[in-house]
C-alpha cells in the first residue's frame, strides 16, 4: 500500500465542534455541568415543548467572535440563525437550531509549521442530546435499547470548518492540536476530547498526483482522539486507494470510526445543504454586531499561543521546549508567573522540563495538582544564583516542594544544604579524593583528561553535592597539575 500511495495526493478537511464554556445554553437557562445525572439539566425549551421560545445567551456571541478573532477570521456585521431541519431520538424539536449562510465568522486561517491552513467558516449552533445504547457490553451492536440523556441538548457549539487544505494525517493532527490550544488560552472551550467536549468529523479524499479535480469524499465520524485521528485518516487513505485501484468508485457518505477494530464502517449516504430544507429561524431575529462589540472583545485577547512560543524563543528557549510548554496550559501559566517574579527564564525551564515534567508525567497529573507555587520556585533559583545551593540540591529538593509546599529556603536550613563555598575546605577534599585514587591521578596525568569528571563526582559525592561546581573543578585541575 505504501508504494501506491506514492500515485495519489490526501486531501483533508476537518469539522470541529468545540463546547463553549458558558454556564448556561444557547438559547435557554438549563446548566451546562459536565457529569450531571441524566435529564437533570433540562426545561421546556430544551424539550422542545409547544409554545417555548428561545432567547440567545449573549456570552455565546461573545466566544464566538473572540475565537473568530484568534482564528484571524472576519466578523461580519450581521449573522443570523438558521433551522436545519433532522429527526433524531436525541433530538427533541426535530431540528437544530444552527447557523448557514450568514455564520458569525468567515475567511480565517491558523498557520502550522510554516503552512497556512485556512477555515473557510466558524457558526454557533445548539448540541443535540445523547443516546446510551444499552442491553450489551459491546455498545450498538447486540443493543436491547437505547436510553436518551438530554443534558447536553441545547449545549452551545461553535462548529470550526477548515479549508481543506492538509494533505496528511500528521497535518491533521498538528491543525487540531493548535485548534484546541487557541480555543483553551482564550478560555471559550476546555478541549476535552474524552468528554465531548471537542469533536472532531474528518472529511477525507484521494486523487492522482498531480489532479487539480478532488475525488469523492467521505466524512468520518466518532473521532475523540488526536491519535485516533490520525489512525483513521490512515484506514480510510487506504480504503479509497484500494477501492479505485480495483476499479471501483468511492461512494460520498458519513463513516463511523471504531477504535476497537481500528476501521471505518459505513453509516449514511452523505447529505447536503439541500438534504437539511435549512431556513431561517423564525424565533430569533438577525444578530447585529458592531464594530465597537468586536473591538470591545479583541481587547481582551489574552496572548495566543503562537506568539507565547515566539516570545519564549526570544528568551532562550528551544523550539522543542517552546512548543513543549505551550501545549500544557497549566505549565505555560506557570511558568509564566515564575519568569514575572524575575527568574532565569534558562533555569526555570531546565527544571520545568527536567525533574518537574518528569514528575508530572510518572504521577499523571498537571502542575495545579502539586503544591509548588511560582514563588517558591523562584526563590529555589535564586538561591542557586547565588551560590546558596548547588544546581543539584535544587535537582534534589524541588520533588520534596512539589508534596509539601515547603519554601526552598527553610529545606536547605533544616538539612544543612547550603552550598561549600570555602576554597579551604574544599581543597581539602579534593586533595583527598586525588590521595585515594593513585591509578587515576597517573592515568589523568598521562593524557586522559577526561578523568576529570571522575574526580570532581567524587568531590560532589563526598560533599553530597553542596560544595560549589566552578571551584571544585579549578581546584582539582590546580592539584592535577
Amino acid at each position: 500500500m505504501e508504494s501506491l500511495r506514492d500515485k495519489y495526493e490526501v486531501v483533508i478537511g476537518l469539522e470541529v465542534h468545540a463546547q463553549l464554556k458558558t454556564k448556561s445554553k444557547i438559547f435557554a437557562p438549563d446548566g451546562t455541568e459536565f457529569g450531571k445525572d441524566p435529564n437533570s439539566q433540562t426545561s421546556p425549551i430544551t424539550l422542545g415543548m409547544p409554545g417555548v421560545l428561545p432567547v440567545l445567551n449573549k456570552e455565546v456571541v461573545n466566544m464566538g467572535i473572540l475565537t473568530g478573532l484568534a482564528l484571524n477570521c472576519e466578523i461580519p456585521e450581521r449573522c443570523k440563525f438558521d433551522r436545519k431541519q433532522y429527526f433524531y431520538p436525541d433530538l427533541p424539536k426535530g431540528y437544530q437550531i444552527s447557523q448557514y449562510d450568514e455564520p458569525i465568522c468567515l475567511n480565517g486561517h491558523i498557520d502550522i509549521k510554516g503552512k497556512r491552513i485556512g477555515i473557510t467558516r466558524a457558526h454557533l449552533e445548539e448540541d443535540a442530546g445523547k443516546l446510551v445504547h444499552a442491553g450489551s457490553s459491546g455498545g450498538i451492536a447486540g443493543s436491547n435499547y437505547s436510553l436518551v440523556d438530554l443534558n447536553r441538548a441545547g449545549t452551545p457549539l461553535l462548529e470550526i470548518v477548515s479549508e481543506p487544505d492538509m494533505r496528511s494525517s500528521d497535518e491533521a493532527r498538528m491543525y487540531m492540536e493548535e485548534l484546541r490550544n487557541i480555543v483553551r488560552y482564550i478560555g471559550v472551550c476546555d478541549g476535552n476530547l474524552e468528554e465531548g467536549s471537542m469533536r472532531c468529523d474528518a472529511n477525507i479524499s484521494i486523487m492522482p498526483k498531480g489532479s487539480k479535480v478532488f475525488g469523492t469524499r467521505a466524512e468520518i465520524k466518532n473521532v475523540n482522539s488526536f491519535s485516533a485521528l490520525q489512525r483513521a485518516i490512515e484506514f480510510e487513505i487506504d480504503r479509497q486507494i484500494e477501492i479505485v485501484e480495483e476499479g471501483g468508485e468511492v461512494v460520498q457518505e458519513t463513516r463511523l470510526w471504531d477504535d476497537n477494530s481500528r476501521e471505518t464502517k459505513s453509516m449514511r449516504g452523505k447529505e447536503d445543504a439541500h438534504d437539511y430544507r435549512y431556513f431561517p429561524e423564525p424565533d430569533l431575529m438577525p444578530l447585529q454586531i458592531s464594530r465597537e462589540w468586536v473591538q470591545e472583545i479583541k481587547d481582551k485577547m489574552p496572548e495566543l499561543p503562537e506568539a507565547k512560543r515566539q516570545r519564549y524563543m526570544s528568551l532562550g528557549l528551544s523550539e522543542y521546549d517552546a512548543f513543549v510548554i505551550v501545549e500544557q496550559m497549566g505549565l505555560a501559566l506557570f511558568f509564566d508567573e515564575v519568569l514575572k517574579l524575575g527568574a532565569t527564564p534558562k533555569i526555570a525551564v531546565n527544571f520545568i522540563m527536567g525533574e518537574i515534567a518528569a514528575y508530572l508525567k510518572e504521577d499523571h497529573i498537571e502542575i495545579t495538582d502539586t503544591k509548588l507555587t511560582p514563588e517558591n520556585l523562584a526563590e529555589l533559583i535564586a538561591l542557586i544564583e547565588k551560590n546558596t545551593i548547588s544546581n543539584n540540591i535544587g535537582k534534589q529538593i524541588i520533588i520534596d516542594m512539589m508534596k509539601t509546599g515547603e519554601k526552598a529556603s527553610k529545606i536547605v536550613e533544616s538539612r544543612g544544604l547550603s552550598q561549600i563555598s570555602d576554597e579551604g575546605a574544599i581543597k581539602e577534599i579534593c586533595q583527598k579524593v586525588v590521595d585515594l585514587n593513585p591509578d587515576q591521578v597517573e592515568k589523568y596525568r598521562a593524557g586522559k583528561v577526561q578523568l576529570l569528571g571522575f574526580f570532581v563526582g567524587q568531590v560532589m559525592k563526598e560533599t553530597k553535592g553542596r560544595a560549589n561546581p566552578k571551584a571544585v573543578n579549578d581546584l582539582m585541575k590546580e592539584i592535577l597539575g
